[in-house]
């Protein structure tokens, strides 16, 4: 498992049911194609959107005309969409999640500062949020009460991504730290780029880090109810979640020079904690 942007839910892995494997591969082709678009290589900000345009439009097709082959494209838009269109017809899967992921890839390339928490959180809505509730849809297991703790996992995920990757982000001309939490804690744009390990540097990750563990807390009793092998699953990525985080506090919140990553002690610490 890596905490990472768009692998923070299991692909294909053994804890899954073989019957769902192929389903979470399809998904996880389309977000990780789509999010390559937004984030890597040298293409320009037009040429991406136009991309991601491509994508909106195969997305139509499916809800409108499902019968109709893809259109060329790159990257070759059958190969994702084919396999994608048959697991959404046989599980019945609502097609607004991929909606949502694609505007949260589209912001990506326009978006690069966020000024307080409620616009960060509505980035993580359609970020991270959608890829939890599929997974729910795939398990017949979508309750009001499960949706709410799933997004609050999902969101916590995509958080503790922002806070390992700052000195990242950075260098992709993005800061996911809300622009109202840099003033009030005195930390400036010129601190991120020498990666000033200041108290009020300290301070403000302290602030983030914390509110991100109560999201994980708040959402941990969703991978308790789930059953089986799916609910081990989901414990440990809630535990891997946690585990970064306590990372990142024993490095004194130091994430430009030490980017937490999990290792065999962290797993062991973390199966642990998932099967008490």
């Amino acid at each position: 498992m890596s905490i990472d942007h768009y692998e923070n839910f299991p692909v294909a892995s053994l804890l899954l049911p073989r019957r769902l494997r192929g389903a979470v591969t399809d998904i996880y082709r389309f977000a990780r194609a789509a999010d390559d678009i937004a984030d890597e290589g040298s293409a320009t900000d037009p040429e991406r959107l136009a991309q991601l345009a491509a994508f909106r439009a195969e997305l139509h097709r499916i809800g409108a005309e499902p019968g109709t082959p893809p259109a060329p494209g790159l990257p070759p838009l059958a190969d994702i969409f084919a396999p994608l269109a048959q697991t959404i017809a046989r599980h019945q899967l609502p097609i607004t999640p991929f909606y949502d992921l694609l505007s949260a890839f589209e912001q990506d390339i326009s978006v690069k500062r966020y000024e307080d928490y409620t616009t960060l959180a509505d980035y993580c809505t359609r970020s991270a949020n959608p890829v939890g509730r599929l997974m729910l849809h795939l398990f017949d297991a979508s309750t009001p009460q499960n949706i709410a703790e799933s997004d609050a996992i999902c969101t916590g995920l995509q958080q503790v991504n922002f806070w390992q990757d700052v000195r990242v982000d950075w260098h992709k001309h993005r800061v996911y730290l809300p622009q109202e939490d840099l003033r009030r804690h005195g930390v400036s744009d010129e601190d991120l780029a020498a990666c000033r390990l200041t108290p009020e540097w300290r301070g403000l990750m302290a602030f983030e880090v914390e509110r991100t563990r109560a999201l994980l807390h708040f959402g941990a009793p969703l991978a308790r109810r789930l059953p089986g092998r799916i609910g081990l699953e989901l414990r440990m990525v809630v535990q891997g979640g946690l585990r970064v985080l306590e990372r990142i506090e024993a490095s004194g919140y130091d994430v430009f020079m030490n980017r937490p990553e999990l290792g065999a002690k962290d797993w062991a610490i973390m199966l642990w904690r998932s099967i008490k």
